[in-house]
C-alpha cells in the first residue's frame, strides 16, 4: 500500500478540521470551566453539574444532529457552485434550528421533575434543578449558532465558528470566576453562577458569529432573506430527512453516556462525580475526532458533488488513518496521566481514585470512539444516514448498554463495569460503520 497517497492529504484535512476541533472543544471547555470551578465547591455540586448536563446533552444531541444535515447539503451545492441552492438550504436550516432551540428549551423544562424519580442522591437533585432551569434557556442561542456554524463549515470556511466559540469561552471563564465565587460587586452564586455564565456565553457566541458573517462580502448572497413564498416544504423535508436520522445517531451515542451518568448516580455521589471527570476528559479528546469527522463530511460532500468517486474513497481513508494516529496518542496519554488528570477537578481522594480507574478504560476506547465518529462523518457526506442509524442503535443499546448494566449494576463492578460496556458498544459501532462505508464507496466506484 502506498501510504503517501493518503498522508499527502493530512495537511488539508487538518486545515479544515482544526478550526472545527477548536470550535467543538469550545462547547466542552464551557463544561470544563464549570467542572473545575464547581469542583472546588465539593463532590455534590460537581455531581449536580453532571446530572443537570446529562439532560442538556440529550437535548443538544438531537439539535446538533439536525443542524449537521446543513453541512453536507451546503458542501454539495458548493461543489456544484450553485449559490442560490445553497442560500435556500442555509435559510431553511436556520428556520428549523431556531424552532428546535425553542422546542428543546421547553422539553428540558418539562423534564426537570423527572430528576426526583431517578434514584439520585437527594442533595445532588436539589442543586441540579435550579442549575438546569437556567442552562435550558441557552439551547435557543446555541441552536441558532449551530445553523450558522454548520453553514460556514459546509463552505469549507471552518474558522468563523471557531472564532465565535473562542470569544464565548473567554466570556464564560470570566463570568464563572466572578459569579461562582463572588468578586467585586458580584455576589457569590456558586452553582447558579456557573449556569448564568454558560447562558450568557452562548448568547455571546450567537451574536459574534452573526456579526462576523455580516462583515464578510462572500456571505452576502446567502443572506438575502427568503420571502414567505420561497419557503418550500421540499427543502425543509430534505433537511429533516437527513437531519432526523443523524439526530438519532447522536442521541443513541449521547444517550448511552448519559445512562452511565444516571446509573453512576445510583452508586452514590463519589461514583457520579468520578464519572463526570472521566466523561469530561473523554469529551475533549472526542471533539478532536468530531473535527476530523466534519472534515470528512465536507470533503466527501465536495467529491460527491464533483462525482470524483475514486478520490472520495482515497480522501476518506486518509482521514480515517489520520484520526487513528491522533487517538492512539490520546490513549497513551490517558494511560500515563490517569492519576494526575483528576487532580485538576477535585481534591477528594475517593473521587480521584475512582476517576483514575475509569481513565484506563477511557484510554482504550479512544481509538474506537474517534474512528466511528469520523466514519459517520464520511457516511454523512454521502448522505447515507438511515443504515448508520440502525447500526448505532444496535451497537450502543443492544450490545453496549446491556453489558454496562450487567457488569456495573448486576455483577457489582460499579463505574468500571459501566465503562467497559461503553468500550464494547463503541468498538462494535466502529467496525460496522466502516464496513458500511467500504461497501458504499466501492459501489460508487463500480457504478461511476
Amino acid at each position: 500500500m502506498n501510504l503517501k497517497k493518503y498522508t499527502s492529504e493530512f495537511k488539508y484535512n487538518f486545515k479544515l478540521a482544526i478550526p472545527v476541533m477548536i470550535g467543538h472543544l469550545g462547547h466542552v471547555l464551557v463544561g470544563l470551566a464549570d467542572n473545575i470551578m464547581v469542583g472546588r465547591l465539593g463532590a455534590a455540586p460537581l455531581a449536580a453539574v453532571s446530572l443537570g448536563n446529562s439532560f442538556v446533552f440529550i437535548a443538544f444531541s438531537i439539535g446538533i444532529g439536525f443542524s449537521l444535515a446543513i453541512t453536507p447539503l451546503i458542501a454539495e451545492t458548493d461543489g456544484e457552485n450553485d449559490i442560490e441552492k445553497g442560500r435556500n438550504v442555509f435559510q431553511h436550516g436556520l428556520i428549523l434550528c431556531a424552532i428546535l432551540g425553542l422546542s428543546m428549551f421547553l422539553m428540558l423544562l418539562l423534564a426537570i421533575p423527572l430528576m426526583r424519580y431517578m434514584n439520585q442522591p437527594q442533595e445532588v437533585v436539589e442543586l441540579a434543578i435550579p442549575y438546569l432551569e437556567i442552562v435550558a434557556f441557552s439551547m435557543i442561542p446555541l441552536m441558532i449558532f449551530q445553523a450558522f456554524k454548520q453553514f460556514t463549515d459546509g463552505l469549507s470556511q471552518t474558522k468563523y465558528g471557531m472564532h465565535a466559540t473562542v470569544i464565548a469561552n473567554v466570556v464564560n471563564v470570566v463570568l464563572n470566576f466572578v459569579l461562582i465565587y463572588g468578586f467585586w460587586i458580584f455576589p457569590r452564586l456558586e452553582l447558579i453562577g456557573a449556569a448564568y455564565g454558560t447562558l450568557i456565553s452562548r448568547f455571546a457566541m450567537m451574536f459574534f458569529i452573526i456579526l462576523i458573517m455580516n462583515s464578510k462580502d462572500k456571505f452576502a448572497p446567502y443572506f438575502n432573506r427568503l420571502k414567505l413564498a420561497e419557503i418550500k416544504k421540499s427543502v425543509l423535508m430534505k433537511i429533516i430527512n437527513l437531519g432526523f436520522p443523524t439526530a438519532m445517531q447522536m442521541l443513541f451515542e449521547v444517550g448511552i453516556f448519559t445512562a452511565t451518568v444516571w446509573l453512576a448516580g445510583t452508586l452514590g455521589t463519589v461514583d457520579q462525580a468520578a464519572n463526570q471527570i472521566a466523561l469530561n476528559l473523554s469529551s475533549m479528546t472526542f471533539m478532536i475526532a468530531v473535527g476530523m469527522g466534519v472534515a470528512a463530511t465536507i470533503r466527501v460532500g465536495n467529491q460527491k458533488g464533483l462525482k470524483n468517486y475514486k478520490d472520495l474513497r482515497r480522501i476518506s481513508f486518509s482521514i480515517f488513518l489520520q484520526v487513528f494516529i491522533i487517538e492512539f496518542f490520546f490513549a497513551i496519554s490517558f494511560f500515563l496521566f490517569k492519576d494526575v488528570l483528576p487532580l485538576a477537578y477535585i481534591d477528594n481522594i475517593s473521587v480521584i481514585k475512582t476517576a483514575s480507574s475509569l481513565l484506563l478504560i477511557a484510554g482504550l476506547f479512544q481509538l474506537s470512539d474517534g474512528f466511528q465518529v469520523v466514519v459517520l462523518g464520511g457516511l454523512r457526506g454521502l448522505q447515507d444516514v438511515k443504515m448508520p442509524t440502525y447500526i448505532t442503535f444496535v451497537a450502543y443499546w443492544l450490545v453496549g448498554f446491556p453489558i454496562s448494566y450487567l457488569l456495573g449494576i448486576t455483577f457489582g463492578y460499579g463505574s468500571q463495569g459501566l465503562w467497559i460496556g461503553l468500550l464494547v458498544g463503541l468498538t462494535t459501532s466502529a467496525v460496522l460503520l466502516f464496513l458500511r462505508f467500504n461497501y458504499l464507496s466501492n459501489k460508487l466506484i463500480d457504478r461511476g
